[in-house]
Formats: C-alpha cells, structure tokens, sequence
C-alpha cells in the first residue's frame, strides 16, 4: 500500500519463488507510459511473456487468447496490471491453465448460473496452481474478490467464476500508477466501490463489521474522489480512494450479498457494453429509491455518511455522482426503452437480482428501476 509497483514485485516474485512471470498489462499503459518498462527491468529475466488487448468486460475469446501466451510461455506467476477487465482476466486465465481450457465452450461448465427456482449455482473444481498478483488502476475493486467475471459474446452474458485460488495472493495499491488513469474511468469506477459500500449498507443480510467497512468506505470515497477531480496530482487522495475501496469489497467478499443495483449493472456492462463504472452512475440512485420502502432505516446510515442526517440517500447520491460530471441516466450511456425487456429477463439470471433488499420476484419488477433511470 503506496509503494511502486516495480519495486513491490520483484520483492513477491523473490518470495514467491517465481522464474516464469506472465505480465497481463493495460493496453494504454504499455503504449503511453514507461510503467511497463520500469516493471519489466526491475523483474530482470523472470519475464517470461507480456501480453495487452483484453477488451472492457473480458470477453471469453480474448481470455482464452491470453492463456495461450501464458501456456506457452510456461507461466508460473500472472501479473495484473491495469483495470477491472485486465484483473477479472488474470485469474481466469489461471483457472484455464489449470483445466487447459482452450475454446470458448471449454469455460462453460466453470461459470456461477442461476436456476429457474432462483437457486445459485457455483460449479465444484480444482483451483489453479498458478497464482495472480494485481496491480490495480481503476476503483472498482474486482482483485479483491475471488470471482472474476467474463462476457459469453456469443449470447452477450457476462458471467461469474469463483474459486478461492483465483483470488490474487497479492495486491499492490501504488497510487502513482493511477495517474495515467483517464479521469472519467477512475471517477466512474470510484463510484461503483461507493455502489458496493451503498448496497452493504442497505442490505437486510449485512453485519456490524461489514456495515462498518462500508461505512468507512463511503465517507474515504465520498471526500477523496472529489478531491482528485480538483488535483489529480494529489497521490494521498488517490491512495484513500484505493483504500476505499478495498474497504468496500470486504463485505463482498464475506458474503454480504448485493442487490438490483449491481444485478442490472452486470447486464449493462456485459449486454449492452456499458463501461463498468457507468453502470452504478446511473443504477445506484434508482435502485436506493426503489428500495427505500423495504430499508428506510438502513438508508438513514447512507445519510449520515454523506453528512446529511434526514435527507434522501437516493438524492444525495444523485448529486454526488452528477457533481462528479458522471452520466446519470440509461439514454446518457446508449440504453434506449427498447432494450429494457431484454435486460428485464437476462437479470432474472443474475444471482445479486434474488438478494435484493424489495422483492424482485420477475422482470417486470427490473423494468421499473429501469424506468426510474431512463
């Protein structure tokens, strides 16, 4: 936590005892900066293979193209560098490496699914021998999770991949790599760890401790995402929108389930290529107001994290997110009405619709958040 990361993974790699390092980086960040370069000297000859292209949402084909490299290159360490996409890939492509995974039918008998009776399903197998260190760019906080999420393109379905192997066993929050992050992506991604933090502290299923992750969470993130928009330079904000982050996937990853906002957001994102951190811009606020009749009282310590007791969290996050010059409606990133029967019924698939502090019992239900956020 705020150290570089090239002085960080030379460190793991020694204790690791990795000889065989395969780098899944940013695309922009091998083309645009020296980051890679400076990772890839101080890692010396334990560089085994470089690889960039992941595309957003981790589709299978550029997934298992990937492994390929890593297989070939006979990879005994993954490094992550870069955003969601580039992290949830990397431990997929442990997990193919373990099972030899090659064609795109090969990753389906791995992915979460949900029955039609609303029971989750998370597929029994071997976790992978070959271990991930991430190092992240962006906020939303996925390489805290040991599910990792990839887009079926051939019915345009992202889809979940847990195993506790495939969480990282390293991760490097080093501040001074988010610089080259576009300012929209870091912002829009900051506010889906807030969504995390929102949907912990308006679940019916959540705890004292998980409640206080998410508590600390939102007020890190409510006062540090505005302050890099004014000094982007401001490395300690970023590190407390990091640490902010983390701090919002703990709950995640303890089980505390999330709700609608999330559910919908997968849709989004995988269906109708929403950039990840869109998705909360535009779903966190509806689905507060949708939910306000089941978890008022729950919604009252949103409130207060924003330092205002007794107005609506549904407002106040709206104007948090619009302040940020986020888009803060379906039609502002390309969903049009037209869609929303399609997204109605993919959500019903997704395991986070059935969590939900209200009811959501089938899609019509859905199509009324969608409705709100038009």
């Amino acid at each position: 936590m705020g150290s570089r990361a090239a002085d960080v993974l030379l460190q793991e790699a020694e204790l690791l005892g990795a000889r065989r390092i395969f780098l899944l980086v940013s695309t922009s960040l091998q083309t645009n900066t020296d980051e890679i370069d400076q990772i890839c000297r101080a890692l010396g000859d334990r560089v085994a293979a470089v690889h960039s292209g992941i595309p957003p949402h981790a589709p299978r084909s550029a997934v298992l193209a990937a492994a390929a490299v890593a297989r070939e290159a006979s990879a005994d360490l993954i490094v992550t560098v870069g955003g969601g996409s580039v992290t949830d890939a990397g431990s997929i492509i442990a997990l193919a490496l373990k099972h030899d995974l090659v064609h795109h039918d090969d990753l389906e008998p791995y992915h979460v699914y949900v029955e039609d009776d609303g029971a989750v399903i998370k597929p029994q197998f071997e976790g992978p021998d070959v271990r991930v260190i991430c190092c992240p760019t962006t906020l939303s906080g996925g390489e805290f999770n040991p599910l990792s999420g990839a887009t079926d393109e051939v019915i345009g379905h992202k889809q979940g991949y847990e195993h506790p192997l495939m969480a990282p066993v390293s991760i490097v929050l080093d501040p001074a790599l988010t610089v080259h992050t576009p300012q929209w992506l870091w912002t829009s991604t900051g506010i889906r760890s807030l969504d995390h933090a929102l949907e912990t502290l308006g679940s019916l299923q959540s705890d004292h401790f998980s409640d206080g992750m998410a508590d600390s969470a939102l007020r890190l993130l409510v006062s540090a995402l505005p302050a890099v928009q004014v000094d982007p330079a401001d490395l300690d904000a970023r590190l407390r929108c990091q640490v902010g982050a983390w701090q919002s996937m703990l709950p995640v990853i303890g089980g505390v389930p999330m709700g609608a906002s999330h559910a919908i957001g997968h849709i989004l994102g995988g269906t109708c290529d929403v950039p990840h951190g869109y998705c909360s811009c535009v779903m966190a606020p509806a689905v507060l107001s949708f939910n306000l009749s089941a978890n008022e009282h729950r919604q009252a310590r949103i409130s207060n994290c924003f330092g205002s007791p007794g107005r609506a969290a549904a407002e106040l996050v709206d104007e948090f997110i619009a302040g940020l010059g986020m888009p803060r409606t379906l039609s502002a990133v390309g969903v049009g009405e037209e869609q929303f029967d399609h997204i109605s019924e993919y959500t019903m698939l997704d395991f986070w619709a059935r969590t939900n502090p209200r009811q959501i019992a089938e899609p019509a239900d859905v199509r009324r958040i969608l409705e709100m956020a038009r």
